[in-house]
């Protein structure tokens, strides 16, 4: 089968395939899976063939991403086609792509459209929407996982090879792993946030959805890079991804600290991730993860609840009822506060990074599962604040503390149901998780996403 982007581009240049096949199967796919919720705005299928026939004649066949059909989470600016970050209310026209949607056209893809989100990227759920709950690929009275839902299901469903989504407290990987596809969380700054409707502004990573490490990484080199219209991007060279190396250090919690609220399914699919690891001749070290735990609770007890405020603080003015009632709740919490309450937390958080920074002087990375647990939307919508927190336990201090992330599929269940785990390693790491990561998910077996095709050979 051809599914990655490596076997994409090798149809291509082989002459097996056309952009214009593999555009024509995407809109077969997305007809015949039958979930309007996954998509905002989804392009019309005349208009994308008729770029990839102009690519197929003009178009550089050695671009990395030549012809290779692309999803964009709809809190990312698509010239021609409207912003709305899940809020009608909020709906604008951009005159520009965003930065990242700029480098991939220049690399070569074509834009499929807009995906859902958990509004103005708000929420690990992927139901706070006024756009439809999509269903989750592996059981439908499961919430798909957020904020980059329809992003996640896009490529899981296999829709498009790869897919653009946002990262601030787990948004990226979350649904990655809820679509047993890989979520790269970048470190911070590494992709330019110019032209991103912004949630929490200093910690916002665009991030990336795909079925595999290494077309993960392909597309991360092609967004990758600073730009003046974002202060906050960062000059990270990505570095050559060579082979795990031998007896790496993974840092793990103490038994007592593994939280999985009751679920036993997962903490057994986390025991087996640990011994899989084993045999690839990685060293299993317990850590003392409070500390971590102790930086998610910042993220949502602490000031840069107040940054997703000022990022919506005019349509909270003019309109509150426009907004998804709990998407409203959590961010009104940010109203409040004062200097003082900035600068305490500021002051633990520094705290805090020292300690994390002892940690990674003692292993090479963390390997944590992705989330606890998994809900139904029933749950979810009976309890959504309090079951969205759990889902960040891993997740949420990951941007706080300045570090990279690749959450990768790790196995089926008993129940059938995908379990991720996530390599964490200090800002600039990217490239070593990488190495770790894709030659973990190789070992699991895995197919791709909900597709049945098996994982190409390791170059």
């Amino acid at each position: 089968m051809t599914e990655t982007v490596a076997e994409i581009l090798r149809a291509y240049r082989s002459g097996a395939l056309t952009p214009g096949d593999i555009v024509a199967r995407s809109f077969a796919r997305i007809r015949a899976h039958g979930d309007p919720a996954i998509f905002i705005t989804l392009r019309e299928e005349a208009d994308i063939r008729a770029e990839a026939s102009e690519l197929s004649r003009t178009g550089d066949k050695a671009l990395p991403l030549y012809g290779i059909p692309v999803a964009v989470k709809d809190n990312i600016d698509v010239k021609g086609l409207p912003t709305t970050a899940a809020c009608p209310a909020f709906l604008y026209q951009p005159s520009k792509d965003a930065t990242a949607v700029a480098r991939l056209r220049a690399a070569g893809a074509l834009i499929l459209g807009k995906t859902n989100l958990d509004q103005f990227a708000t929420g690990l759920v992927g139901v706070r929407t006024p756009y439809g709950i999509a269903r989750n690929l592996f059981g439908e009275r499961l919430i798909p996982g957020g904020s980059s839902t329809g992003s996640a299901l896009a490529v899981g469903a296999g829709f498009a090879p790869l897919a653009l989504g946002t990262d601030t407290a787990g948004s990226g990987r979350v649904p990655a792993a809820y679509s047993n596809i890989v979520g790269l969380k970048p470190s911070r700054g590494m992709v330019a946030a110019a032209g991103v409707v912004p949630a929490c502004r200093t910690l916002d990573c665009v991030s990336v959805l795909a079925l595999t490490v290494d077309d993960a990484v392909t597309m991360l080199k092609a967004i990758a890079g600073p730009d003046a219209a974002d202060p906050f991007s960062r000059p990270y060279p990505l570095g050559v991804v060579g082979a795990m190396p031998g007896r790496v250090r993974l840092g793990v919690p103490t038994v007592g600290q593994r939280l999985f609220f009751g679920d036993k399914e997962s903490a057994k699919a986390y025991d087996d991730v640990l011994a899989r690891f084993s045999t690839l001749g990685a060293s299993i070290v317990e850590i003392d993860i409070e500390p971590f735990y102790a930086a998610a609770r910042l993220l949502y007890e602490g000031p840069w609840v107040a940054e997703r405020y000022l990022a919506v603080k005019a349509l909270i003015a003019s309109a509150p009822e426009a907004m998804h009632p709990v998407t409203r709740q959590v961010i009104l919490a940010g109203a409040g506060g004062t200097a003082a309450d900035v600068f305490t937390a500021l002051y633990e958080l520094e705290a805090l990074r020292r300690v994390s920074d002892h940690t990674f002087r003692a292993v090479d990375a963390l390997v944590l599962p992705t989330a606890p647990t998994i809900y139904s939307v029933e749950e979810v919508l009976a309890d959504p604040i309090r079951l969205n927190s759990r889902l960040g336990t891993y997740t949420n201090f990951v941007n706080l503390l300045d570090l990279c992330g690749l959450a990768v599929p790790a196995s089926m269940r008993g129940d059938g149901l995908p379990f991720g785990v996530t390599l964490l390693a200090p800002a600039g790491k990217d490239a070593a998780l990488a190495a770790i990561a894709r030659q973990f998910h190789y070992a699991t077996g895995l197919p791709l996403g909900a597709l049945k095709a098996r994982q190409p050979v390791l170059a």
